[in-house]
């Protein structure tokens, strides 16, 4: 376990080195409590035994024979008895972030100061004593940034997990009320579904798959899942959404879906064997309402990975300084989902050029270059852009994202699917293949969401009627509406210009139809491609 082991090794030279006072950030009090246990527990790690106290406010400061000192409940009166202790020990205090403050509010100065004091006295004293404090939050007042050394504490490991899952599962198939249905490569996919959540969470995960019908195949992944949901739910900053869309509801895409099927499967260790890195993900740029979101969602029901979408405006939000917190918070997050997929729609809103913000918008996305060029985690980062233009050049240079891709204008057989598939959706009447084709004609140069629209502005004409739809409610419809096309029609040939020698063809070119001029409609000839639905952009 190389994390659980750095976290052993990294503790044990600060403690040999007598740091006075650390601080681990992390959920899970117990797992830390047993690691430093098994640290100072070992002869090779340090030489001189270290017995544990631990302070908790509703137990106080507990002595290694499970005895509570008594009046030691305060934080004040328990920093108090720790100084006053001088024998080699290593004193775990679990409650004192709400003491040192937050955000918003200054903690006890007192206790700050009675911390300082801990920190001095065990600095010159002889005796090797180390104050731990374990907080589910970084809560550091300014005094104490000197004195304090902060330790990282990994989330469990997938080796860590793929043990709780081997060992939940022979303990239950030994009593044959639970039938296992899952081989080597099911229960890999289990456990790096649980990555990112604590044991306990996972083991909640777990036996909540196993009980759901009384056998654990691989279609519980899903309620491994959706307790990750819970997990992402409480940030506030990124949101794990349905990746209920198949590929096979995407319209075109040839070069784009062969590009990823190449890639499924690649943050697996089969794919670690053949020296593979995990991809890091593809920027999808073009037209509004061609459905470049639709396929970040169906490139994670494609690959069977949660969908994490970041919300750049929720970053941005909250206290002035917290922004780039906010940035680190989301990033340590995916990574502890990963592999996942990451989404960030419309991200030239969050990351383009701003003014007035004291250059908090050039930290944090500072902060998100950074991770995106250094990040060893698989998370395939899905962004997508409609003003290309306002992107920094710095995230468009190989090595932020693997490949840029330009979803244009639908062609003729994919306005023809995306229109056999909203009519059948909506109407009980279907289309024939003299009206599919004439409504083709009327459609070229509309986007999947206006032909969408055009749908429903025809159910609006039959519903007024109380009738069923008919053809010429769609014709009508068509011929009412103005396309982007035509309104934006600068901007789009602008987009075309720049994809015309700095993106790849998401559509191949023999999928490619003519227009009138021997070019694909509203494409400028090169890159073509649809999702089936229509989505809003």
């Amino acid at each position: 376990m190389r994390m659980a082991g750095d976290f052993r090794s990294n503790l044990a030279q600060l403690l040999k080195a007598r740091f006075p006072v650390l601080y681990v950030e992390s959920y899970e009090e117990q797992r830390v409590v047993t690691e430093v246990g098994r640290v100072v527990g070992d002869a090779t790690q340090l030489r001189t035994p270290r017995p544990v106290w631990i302070w908790s406010a509703s137990e106080g400061l507990v002595q290694p024979d499970g005895t509570a000192r008594r009046g030691t409940t305060e934080p004040q009166a328990a920093l108090e008895a720790v100084l006053r202790i001088n024998e080699p020990a290593v004193f775990v205090f679990v409650d004192l972030h709400p003491a040192l403050g937050t955000a918003d509010r200054p903690g006890d100065p007192v206790v700050v100061r009675r911390v300082r004091d801990a920190a001095a006295a065990f600095k010159a004293g002889h005796v090797p004593r180390t104050l731990l404090l374990v907080s589910p939050v970084l809560r550091l007042p300014v005094e104490l940034q000197k004195d304090v050394t902060i330790v990282d504490f990994p989330h469990p490991t997938e080796r860590e997990i793929r043990e709780l899952l081997d060992t939940l599962i022979a303990d239950n198939a030994a009593t044959g009320r639970i039938r296992i249905d899952l081989d080597d490569a099911g229960r890999e996919r289990f456990a790096k579904a649980a990555v990112g959540l604590t044991l306990q969470e996972a083991e909640n995960a777990f036996a909540r798959a196993m009980v759901n019908d009384q056998v654990l195949d691989i279609h519980d992944v899903m309620i491994v899942l959706e307790e990750k949901r819970q997990t992402v739910r409480k940030s506030g900053l990124l949101e794990l959404v349905d990746a209920d869309v198949d590929l096979a509801d995407v319209g075109g895409l040839q070069t784009l879906k062969r590009w990823l099927a190449k890639r499924d499967n690649t943050w697996l260790a089969e794919a670690a064997r053949y020296g593979l890195p995990a991809p890091r993900g593809v920027l999808i740029t073009g037209v509004p309402g061609c459905g470049k979101s639709l396929t970040a969602k169906a490139v994670a029901a494609a690959w069977g990975l949660p969908l994490l979408r970041l919300d750049v405006g929720r970053v941005f939000s909250g206290i002035v300084g917290s922004s780039e917190e906010n940035m680190r918070t989301a990033i340590r997050i995916a990574e502890a989902t990963a592999p996942c997929v990451l989404w960030i729609d419309e991200i030239e809103k969050g990351f383009s050029a701003s003014t007035g913000d004291s250059g908090t918008t050039s930290r944090v996305f500072s902060t998100f270059l950074t991770w995106m060029q250094e990040k060893s985690k698989a998370v395939f980062v899905m962004a997508t852009a409609n003003d290309i233009e306002r992107l920094p050049p710095e995230l468009l240079r190989k090595g932020r994202f693997d490949e840029i891709f330009f979803v244009g204008l639908p062609t003729r057989a994919e306005r023809a699917a995306i229109w056999r598939l909203h009519v059948a959706r909506r109407a009980s009447v279907p289309l024939d293949e003299a009206a599919v084709h004439r409504l083709c004609d009327l459609s070229a140069g509309y986007s999947g969401a206006e032909i969408e629209q055009a749908v429903v502005a025809g159910l609006f004409d039959a519903f007024a009627e109380r009738r069923e739809l008919r053809y010429d409610d769609l014709v009508r419809a068509t011929a009412n509406m103005v396309p982007l096309s035509v309104t934006q029609a600068e901007r789009l040939a602008a987009i075309r210009d720049w994809a015309e020698t700095r993106a790849v063809a998401a559509t191949a070119s023999e999928d490619q139809d003519q227009g009138p001029a021997g070019r694909a409609p509203g494409t400028g000839g090169r890159v073509l491609a649809f999702p089936l639905s229509g989505g809003s952009r």
